[in-house]
């Protein structure tokens, strides 16, 4: 896998709303449950960027689709974290929001509920080679694979970065959508990606293994370079059949584990950029998944 020197990361993907409720102990059926909730900028694709922008002085850029109800909004704070942001607003459906209920136990737990309004309307049209132009790294949010438009303009950036040799990165994003997709769909549509970055969970389901290692192992001989997030279990770095690292992760005490994932992911694409080896990304990962679940929401420290 090559990269261009000085070259950019091209992020494309999700931006949505995040309205984050924070609850002690389990819902309580028919009646109140105290929470402390605030609503934050989020969405898979959009926290890479401003992650992978937080952790390098590259460039780095994002395209997505909202509506005209939030559209300034997510560009500022795009912006703030030093994202260039190619938002397409969509004339018709809202921008996606995402209700993230968390447990504020000991693992701060989440559980979304998820109207992707206008983030998975992009499509082949919003696409265009000239987005690659100086891009070293294509980024791919693996929710534009759960909806028609999205997967065509998916099909669309794989052929150009074939094209013009830039290596192409992508998360499965959801393992409950992932399930509806279908792992042998999934894995068509993901052929010529050269990193894949999944979870425990989503790497379990797509081999239908219940081991992670074993999981990472086998996918690895589909995709080139698979990296598995483990939360606090670390990640796993896989290569040709073969598991080649176990990465630990850092110590942190969670308050909300929304978004970690996408931390490590952008960190680990930001260390990549740098020319570093992907044990030592997957460590820049971690690191940065730690910091993340200590705060509330998906964005970087400086942002709030």
């Amino acid at each position: 896998m090559t990269t261009v020197a000085g070259g950019a990361l091209l992020v494309v993907g999700d931006v949505v709303t995040d309205v984050i409720a924070r609850h002690r102990g389990p819902l309580a059926p028919g009646t109140d449950t105290a929470a402390a909730i605030r609503t934050v900028p989020g969405g898979a694709g959009a926290n890479v960027a401003c992650w992978a922008a937080y952790r390098t002085g590259a460039e780095v850029r994002l395209l997505g689709r909202v509506g005209e109800d939030a559209a300034a909004w997510h560009e500022r704070e795009l912006a703030a974290c030093g994202v260039l942001p190619r938002l397409v607003v969509d004339p018709e459906a809202p921008t996606g929001t995402v209700i993230c209920l968390v447990d504020t136990g000991a693992a701060a737990e989440r559980t979304f509920l998820t109207d992707s309004g206008a983030s998975l309307r992009l499509e082949p049209g919003d696409w265009s080679d000239a987005l690659l132009d100086g891009v070293a790294r294509l980024h791919l949010s693996g929710y534009l694979l759960f909806s028609e438009p999205s997967r065509a303009l998916v099909a669309a950036a794989l052929q150009s970065a074939r094209a013009r040799g830039v290596p192409v990165s992508l998360d499965p994003a959801s393992a409950g959508f992932l399930a509806g997709l279908g792992v042998d769909r999934f894995l068509a549509l993901v052929a010529g990606v050269e990193v894949l970055l999944p979870s425990r969970d989503e790497a379990c389901l797509l081999t239908g293994l219940p081991d992670v290692a074993d999981a990472a192992a086998k996918l690895s001989r589909h995709v080139p370079l698979v990296v598995v997030k483990r939360g606090a279990g670390g990640a796993l770095v896989a290569r040709a059949g073969t598991v080649c690292a176990q990465v630990p992760a850092e110590p942190a005490k969670p308050t909300d584990t929304t978004g970690a994932g996408d931390a490590f992911t952008g960190a680990f694409l930001a260390a990549l950029l740098q020319g570093a080896e992907p044990e030592e990304a997957a460590r820049e990962g971690c690191r940065a998944g730690a910091l993340a679940v200590e705060r509330v929401g998906g964005r970087p420290p400086g942002t709030d």
